[in-house]
Formats: structure tokens, C-alpha cells, sequence
């Protein structure tokens, strides 16, 4: 599959997987705008991606419509009301596999609801059933597994293969399934042809919603009828910085989008002239760093933030910290770093739509409960809760936990408009500079500048020390004087390492064509029509 699309007059979409990339580029060639071509890609994607993302995450929206209006779909499920402290005295930490780390309703598909409310008020031409189409079909048919998936399972199938319904569901005999082996969903397959019958609703407050919660409690989850009837995703107005180029959005609580703004702000302020040297690399590292600080001190459920997050963009807060970077020498970097298995995926229409994407059972395969009746993949969100009375993220039933995902849109004086995003916890935003300052700030092609090597500052994807790691192709003389700054070094040896993540992103120009791309380190690309 092509990795780039460009000059295109009605459609692109992008997506880490060629499924999801197929299921939106036939939603636009059957008419559909790019809302639709987004709610088929974001079900195509759970049927043959499943150790990212499942009907039992989490989802996050940034949409710009077509009359210039951008607004976020908050899809994060808060704990359930009978997760109390008390329910896990025998832990130290949150657990992160099984019943009780399945303790967070799934929001993914309460977003779909409301952004199929937005397709339809964008014009929208098809039925539920022709979106839900193509993920059917995968589930039902069958998916070939991908490297990463293979990878994944073997890495964890010492705490997954014990899990309620995950052997059934993942494994091949036991065993983590070859790359190319062909896994079924079957019962997932039923769950989404009932909900294209019956309507998305019915996974919280019909028959999919009735099958969900008596598994949840016969397994052992604290997630309950309740829990599900009474939850409801929410329309909010996205954070937003202004930057030279234009103006740049991301999602407010409880995820680290002000991060990702808070970066590309501070970097501005820096004067960098020259992409890919030390002043780049040094610069956004740095930059990170005064943003992660911020939102380990700030970030929660919106209901117990300390202050709003629109306040840390400010231009008084950014210029401070903007003089905290020293622009030789390494700061300290001690903080523990947040992990994630994600995807993001990008589309535009030519109506002026912009759709950026991102949806996330948490750690690979979540908690890896596999409810037998629906397929349901359960997420562990709940995971990121902490048990330490008086801490930023304390668990508290009903409340949202802090989410790594944040999708990033921008608006440019120019006329472009991009939807931009990245999987993969506190590498998130750090990708997100990487790609927004080659492509914006420096101009350098789209596809080059997803290609391009990338790096992660944090304890990542269970790795034993916190590093800057960095990919092999990075000049040496760059390498070097990171090194020489006091950046902890650590180079990796893939040329293309699943540890950056998979970014992507979809480009409506002025005008009217439309460009897309999408990562070599995934296994998607970008499509148009």
C-alpha cells in the first residue's frame, strides 16, 4: 500500500493499517464525507488491530467542519461506581491485566454516536450498516496478523495468556499466532451487525449492552449495567495555541493534548532556523520536558483540575518556561514515562472536513479480557488511576482517568488545514513536534517528514533506564552532541523502530487537493479518491 496520496479532489485517508485505509477510501468513493469514512475506519481497525485498539477502549475526536467550527468528541469512560479503593487493598498499584483492571467504561463507541450526529449534520449519504460493512467482514472472515501483533502477544503472553477469553481469541494453540496466521472474531462480527441493526445505543442501553455487563460480572469487573446505561460521550471545545504559522488544536482534560500544544508553543519561542541539527533535536527535547513536568503536576479527570489548561498556554506561563531551556545543556530527566498501544488515523473531504482520530485500549490487548458473548476486547485505562490517598490521579468511582491520547489539528494562515496524530504514550506529543516542525516550521515534504528518524525521551515500552532513544539514521555528529549536552543516549538499532510510534497525517490544501501519509514503522498508508 502507498505510504503517500497527494493531488487528490474529493477524499484521503491515512491509517496504520490497509484495511482501515480500504474501509475509508470505499466510504468516500460511495459519497460518504469524511466523518463516515472515519466511523468505518475506526471499526475496520478494531477487527484487525486488535492489540491497539477494540470496541472496549477509549476514543478522542477533533473534527473542523466545514464552516470553519473545530470541535473535540470527549470519548473516555470514567470508573466504574463501585471501583472504590477498598476493591483493591490487596494492591499496590492498579492492576493492569484482567477482571479488575477492566474497571473503566468503554467510550469508543458512545464517540461514534456522536460523531455520526456530526456526519449527518455535514451531509452525511450512508447507513450505519454500509460503515460497519468492511469491519464485519474482517471479524467474520477473518484477519491477517501483522508483525507488531505477533510481537506483542509473544512479549506478553505471560500475563495475557491466563485472561478470561484472550487464548480463545488471540492465540494460536497456546501460542502467540505466526505473522500472515489468519484469527477470527466471530463473536465481535455479531456485536457490530447488531449494532448496525439495532443502532450504536444498543451497546450501552440494549442487547449489546445487556451481554456486555452480565459477562463483566460473571468474570469479576467491577463495571456494571449502571455503569454503561448512564454513560454518555461529550461535544467540548478543543485547546488551541497560536503559533507563526497559525493556529494549532488538541484536547483538553483528562488527556495530555495541552502537552502537545505546550511544546510546539515553547519551541517557537526558541528561534530554531535550521531543521534536523542539534538546535531541532535539543530544542524539542528540552521543550518536552518543561511540558511533561507541567502536566504531571496539572492533568486529571476536569472535575479535580487544579486550573484550567488553557491558563499554561498563555503567553506570560509559555515565555516563563520558555527561559527555563537551556539551549546547551541538558536538564535532568528523571520522571517515570507513560506507555501506550494506540492508533491514530487522518481524513479530509474537499467540503472542507478534517476528521484526526485517535483510539486506544491503553496497553497492548488492554486489560485482555475477552467477553465471550460480544467479543469485546476490554480496555485497561483504569490502570493510569493511582491507590496513594491525595495523589493527582487518585482512584475514585465515576471518575475519568488521565489519558496519554490526544489527536492534533491544525489551521494554518496559509489555508491548509491538518489533522496530525501518533500512537504511543509519552511518545505522542514528541512525534507530533517532530512531524509538525519538519513539515510546518521547515517545510520539508509530508511524507519525508514522518520518514525521517525519530526519537522518544522516557522509560518507554518496558524499557529498564530513562533515555533519549534515537534512531540509528541520525547524523553522528548530531548524535554526538546530544551526547555531549548531557542527554542520556541511547541508540537503537532498527532503522524504522515500533518504539517512535505510527504518525500520520491528512493535508486539505487551499486549493482543494488533498494530500495524505502515513508511517513505514505502521502497517497502513494513505488512500484517496
Amino acid at each position: 500500500m502507498d505510504l503517500h496520496s497527494a493531488g487528490h479532489r474529493r477524499g484521503v485517508v491515512c491509517a496504520p493499517h490497509s484495511a482501515a485505509v480500504e474501509a475509508g477510501r470505499a466510504i468516500l468513493a460511495e459519497g460518504g464525507n469524511a466523518i463516515e469514512a472515519m466511523i468505518a475506519m475506526a471499526a475496520a481497525i478494531a477487527a484487525v488491530y486488535p492489540h491497539m485498539n477494540h470496541l472496549g477502549g477509549d476514543g478522542f475526536w477533533l473534527i473542523r467542519e466545514a464552516n470553519g467550527r473545530v470541535r473535540a468528541i470527549m470519548a473516555a469512560g470514567p470508573a466504574a461506581l463501585t471501583a472504590k479503593p477498598e476493591l483493591y487493598r490487596d494492591y499496590e498499584t492498579m492492576p493492569t491485566r484482567g477482571p479488575l483492571a477492566a474497571l473503566t467504561t468503554p467510550g469508543a463507541i458512545g464517540g461514534w454516536m456522536l460523531a455520526l450526529e456530526a456526519a449527518s449534520a455535514n451531509g452525511a449519504r450512508l447507513p450505519l450498516d454500509v460503515l460497519l460493512a468492511p469491519a464485519i467482514g474482517h471479524a467474520r472472515n477473518g484477519y491477517t496478523v501483522t508483525r507488531s501483533q505477533t510481537r506483542l502477544t509473544q512479549e506478553n503472553l505471560a500475563n495475557l495468556k491466563d485472561v478470561p477469553g484472550f487464548a480463545a481469541a488471540f492465540l494460536a494453540d497456546g501460542k502467540a499466532p505466526a505473522v500472515g496466521t489468519t484469527l477470527k472474531q466471530e463473536a465481535l462480527a455479531a456485536t457490530l451487525a447488531q449494532l448496525a441493526h439495532a443502532g450504536l445505543d444498543d451497546f450501552y442501553r440494549g442487547d449489546v449492552g445487556r451481554e456486555i455487563s452480565a459477562d463483566l460480572e460473571r468474570i469479576g469487573s467491577p463495571l456494571t449495567r449502571h455503569d454503561l446505561t448512564r454513560y454518555h460521550a461529550r461535544l467540548a471545545e478543543p485547546l488551541r495555541v497560536a503559533l507563526p504559522s497559525g493556529t494549532v488544536y488538541n484536547t483538553d482534560a483528562p488527556t495530555q493534548g495541552v502537552v502537545s500544544l505546550m511544546i510546539l508553543a515553547l519551541f517557537a519561542r526558541l528561534g530554531v532556523s535550521e531543521a534536523e541539527g542539534f538546535d531541532h533535536i535539543h530544542g524539542l527535547v528540552e521543550a518536552t520536558k518543561r511540558a511533561l513536568r507541567m502536566r504531571d503536576r496539572v492533568v486529571t479527570d476536569p472535575g479535580y483540575l487544579p486550573l484550567a489548561l488553557d491558563r499554561v498556554l498563555e503567553d506570560r506561563y509559555l515565555a516563563g518556561e520558555a527561559m527555563k531551556i537551556d539551549r546547551r545543556k541538558a536538564a535532568p530527566w528523571p520522571l517515570a514515562a507513560s506507555a501506550g498501544d494506540t492508533i491514530w488515523m487522518g481524513t479530509a473531504d474537499t467540503s472542507g472536513l478534517v476528521v484526526s482520530y485517535i483510539q486506544s485500549l491503553y496497553w497492548e490487548f488492554g486489560s485482555g479480557l475477552v467477553l465471550p458473548a460480544t467479543g469485546v476486547l476490554m480496555q485497561n485505562r483504569g490502570a493510569s488511576f493511582s491507590l496513594e490517598a491525595g495523589s493527582l490521579n487518585y482512584l475514585t468511582p465515576g471518575r475519568l482517568p488521565f489519558h496519554t491520547l490526544n489527536p492534533a489539528l491544525a489551521v494554518f494562515n496559509d489555508g491548509r488545514i491538518m489533522a496530525y496524530g501518533c500512537m504511543g504514550g509519552d511518545g505522542q506529543p514528541q512525534t507530533q513536534s517532530a512531524l509538525f516542525t519538519r513539515y510546518v516550521t521547515f517545510r520539508e515534504p509530508l511524507l519525508e517528514s514522518i520518514d525521517r528518524p525519530r526519537w522518544v525521551l522516557g522509560r518507554t515500552w518496558g524499557a529498564a533506564r530513562t533515555a533519549l532513544r534515537l534512531e540509528p539514521r541520525f547524523d553522528g555528529n548530531v548524535i554526538d552532541a546530544l551526547a555531549a549536552a548531557g542527554h542520556d543516549i541511547e541508540v537503537l538499532p532498527e532503522p524504522y523502530s515500533d518504539v517512535m510510534g505510527h504518525a500520520g497525517a491528512a493535508v486539505l490544501h487551499p486549493d482543494g487537493t488533498l494530500e495524505g501519509a502515513h508511517d513505514p514503522r505502521a502497517d497502513g498508508g494513505a488512500a484517496a479518491v
